[in-house]
């Protein structure tokens, strides 16, 4: 027997285990805690996040034709951004009042770092003497961000009531879920926001000699606060503010535009002041029938079940406590329904696949043997996730498939090292000899295998 055991070769991994029973099955334990507290913890989400270093620069410039917006904006922007490294590619757009420029870099760049190299080379093009200086806001630079643009869900609200009503209510959702950290955003589309419009006369202005300027100026310079600073109330110091914004709309018409020579011009004798609606720019229908939506984007990284179940408590205490009970709330594009589906399919698949073997093999290995199998299933999977969740991993289509896939080459090793085992047992081996020299056989090949 000596002389055979010179042949056979050990696995130094599996031969160790043998030797320590008692720290493998502590290890055992440990695995299987770990990988349940790993598995309920595992952010859940139908896709994985991709992460993808490109950014974008929007800026707004309006009343410029395309060709100036390029002159102007587009190409300082661009000179300075090819100056950085790891750029791969620069796509830019200009049109009427607006520039658009798309930056790919290498994916040898994080994203952050991207975006932070971008923003200081704004910065640098928006410094020089020639850029534009009466931009209405500063360019909006994002980077892109795939899990934060398509909405999780949408909420739809509808009913016998007024869309400012509907709005009010969408409004109290809209807070209440972007209170959770899941959450990211959320966009109502389907009403409309009103404004002040004011209709100038060009006739009255060019006979009275007021400009646009001078309106716009009037109107800015009314509807604002000022701080007084601060007066000592006995032993205290109090501030004082001085309110002048606008609190009803009429009162726009009675700014006053121009006062010369004791003869007051007020906004109203030069233009029609009214309160309206803004042209509508989003629309939402449930089946065909118009309604208040609201588009929910979860943020990257998180639980997307966790996410959907928080959402759905707070529209069932909204129902109870806020809503009237004709109020028609309904979720559709749910993305966490088929993300518990694959879930409870991969659970399925897992308890299927090792109750199969197990049976199978006890028909040709015994009791015993079936179970090492069955065993090594789960805690493999246990294993997976521990593994998975720590590296920061989401439970996602992609890792679902490959669990389940792997399962699969894990049963076929599984009864490769068990029937050796037993192949040396039946040839007078003892069990601790048995399975170090049965595993220590088949080890490399499986290992190269899988």
């Amino acid at each position: 027997m000596q002389e055979i055991n010179t042949k056979l070769r050990e696995f130094a991994l599996s031969s160790l285990s043998v030797k320590n029973r008692t720290t493998v099955f502590v290890l055992t334990v440990i695995i299987l805690l770990g990988g349940v507290m790993a598995y309920v913890q595992m952010p859940k989400e139908s896709f994985p996040e991709i992460v993808s270093p490109e950014i974008y620069i929007g800026t707004a410039y309006p009343g410029n034709s395309p060709m100036d917006i390029e002159k102007l904006i587009t190409r300082p922007f661009e000179k300075e951004i090819n100056t950085i490294t790891g750029v791969d590619e620069i796509n830019s757009t200009s049109i009427q009042g607006y520039s658009t420029i798309q930056v790919k870099f290498s994916f040898s760049v994080s994203p952050d770092e991207a975006l932070r190299k971008v923003k200081d080379k704004i910065d640098v093009a928006m410094s020089d003497s020639d850029f534009p200086t009466d931009l209405p806001a500063d360019p909006n630079i994002f980077e892109l961000n795939f899990s934060e643009l398509m909405p999780i869900m949408n909420i739809n609200l509808s009913g016998e009531f007024s869309l400012d009503q509907l709005k009010k209510y969408a409004e109290y959702l809209e807070d209440e879920i972007e209170d959770l950290p899941q959450i990211t955003k959320v966009e109502i589309r389907g009403i409309m926001d009103k404004e002040v419009k004011v209709d100038l006369d060009l006739h009255a202005m060019n006979t009275l000699q007021i400009s646009f300027g001078d309106v716009a100026g009037a109107i800015s310079q009314e509807n604002m606060t000022i701080s007084g600073g601060d007066i000592k109330d006995s032993e205290y110091r109090r501030s004082v503010r001085v309110l002048g914004e606008f609190t009803d709309w009429r009162d726009i018409a009675n700014i006053i535009v121009k006062h010369e020579k004791g003869n007051i011009v007020y906004l109203r004798d030069i233009a029609i002041v009214s309160f309206g609606e803004k042209e509508k720019q989003s629309y939402a229908r449930e089946y065909g029938s118009p309604v208040v939506m609201l588009d929910i984007k979860k943020r990257a990284g998180e639980n997307l079940i966790e996410a959907s179940d928080a959402i759905n408590q707070i529209i069932e205490k909204a129902k109870k406590e806020v809503f009237p009970a004709n109020l028609n709330i309904s979720i559709t594009a749910d993305q966490s329904d088929s993300t518990r589906t694959q879930v409870d399919e991969l659970a399925n698949s897992i308890i299927f696949g090792m109750l199969l073997v197990v049976v199978v093999l006890l028909f040709f290995l015994g009791l015993r043997n079936a179970l090492f199998v069955g065993i090594a299933i789960p805690l493999s999977m246990f294993l997976s996730f521990f593994i998975l969740n720590s590296m920061g991993v989401t439970l996602n289509v992609i890792v679902l498939f490959s669990l389940v896939l792997a399962l699969g080459m894990l049963v076929d090793n599984g009864i490769v090292v068990v029937e050796n085992i037993y192949r040396l047992m039946d040839e007078g081996y003892p069990p601790t000899e048995a399975a170090r020299y049965g595993v220590g056989e088949v080890a490399l090949p499986i290992i190269a295998s899988t």
